[in-house]
């Protein structure tokens, strides 16, 4: 099983200063120039405040972040599990992980990059600053990625189920034909369903921990419907749709 995951504008700072981007140790590796287009472009409107505030949308108390992507191939590095940050990464608690459940990760979940495409739960990059609707000039993220991402990640999940979490903008990035994409719903009393938004990023990090944890080993959908059920979790088909109830992953139940 592949889990897709959109990245997280708020970001972990720092990382190891010995191992800098190397964009030839990314996964898909088939994307190198896509990457090395878009990181040109980032610098270069990240190059002064006035192009900087328009293109990746900083106010006063995050214009600041531009001078991450002038130093992108310079700055520390760290597993991109661990460089994002926010209500859907807080819930892995990924810097305090065991072995077992960060090598699930790694093998497992692949993040849907704005500045470097899709990339391994492993991978190294540094802290940077843009987003699916950034503008970057000529180049245009909802043209350039689509295509050879959609490409990398049908070659790479071509033999098992894809759980794709990601934001419909960071799933345009990246299309992937038949995934499993889960509503996040809450459930009151009476038995109604009410489709989340902000808050469903934290079921879906809640999810992800515990597939971690758990040592997950799903193939088809019919195994995630088994392993949600062995662990408490209401994951739900209806008429080829998926619903994900969010209080069956309240922190008390995993």
């Amino acid at each position: 099983m592949t889990v897709l995951l959109p990245p997280s504008e708020t970001k972990r700072e720092g990382g190891d200063t010995e191992h800098t981007l190397d964009l030839r140790a990314l996964s898909f590796p088939e994307l190198a120039a896509e990457r090395a287009a878009v990181i040109t472009a980032a610098r270069s409107v990240s190059s002064e405040e006035s192009s900087a505030r328009t293109a990746l949308k900083l106010g006063p108390k995050s214009i600041g972040e531009r001078v991450r992507n002038l130093e992108l191939e310079t700055s520390g590095t760290m597993a991109a599990i661990d460089r994002y940050t926010g209500v859907l990464y807080d819930p892995l608690g990924a810097l305090d992980a065991d072995l077992a459940t960060r090598t699930w990760w790694f093998d497992h979940v692949v993040v849907q990059s704005a500045m470097f495409g899709p990339i391994r739960g492993g991978d190294l990059v540094p802290a940077y600053r843009l987003s699916h609707d950034s503008r970057l000039g000529s180049v245009r993220l909802a043209s350039l990625w689509p295509e050879p991402a959609a490409r990398a990640l049908a070659e790479h999940t071509a033999d098992g189920l894809v759980l794709d979490l990601r934001s419909e903008g960071y799933r345009q990035l990246g299309p992937v034909a038949g995934a499993v994409v889960p509503r996040v719903v809450s459930v009151d009393a009476s038995g109604r369903r009410k489709a989340l938004n902000h808050w469903n990023k934290t079921a879906k990090g809640r999810l992800v921990a515990l597939l971690a944890r758990s040592g997950a080993a799903i193939a088809t959908s019919g195994d995630l419907l088994d392993w949600a059920a062995a662990h408490g979790v209401v994951f739900e088909r209806h008429d080829g749709a998926w619903d994900l109830v969010a209080e069956s992953l309240e922190p008390a139940t995993v």
